[in-house]
């Protein structure tokens, strides 16, 4: 299942957009960790409803857009640093 499929092509340019956006927030210390993915998730859906239209399909472009930044992230993350993050963030 190809998730970019579901994904309109104007809302593609938003996912390396939230890709910068959660580093940043990543790199705010005021910023609990939980909370980084609620801030992309609304982040999203309001630039794709401005941007493009303020519709149900344009919300759920927005949603989308957010998964694949998320997934994305989590899927480099996870391939390229493995139980070495783990290791960094609990400290064994």
């Amino acid at each position: 299942m190809d998730l970019l499929a579901y994904l309109n092509e104007n809302y593609l340019m938003l996912v390396p957009a939230l890709w910068v956006l959660g580093f940043a927030l990543k790199q705010t210390p005021i910023i609990p960790d939980w909370m980084i993915i609620w801030i992309i998730l609304l982040v999203s859906v309001i630039v794709g409803s401005i941007a493009f239209g303020l519709s149900f399909t344009g919300v759920i472009n927005g949603i989308v857009a957010a998964g694949v930044a998320v997934l994305g992230h989590q899927m480099l993350k996870q391939t390229f640093l493995g139980k070495e993050g783990k290791k960094k963030k609990n400290g064994d």
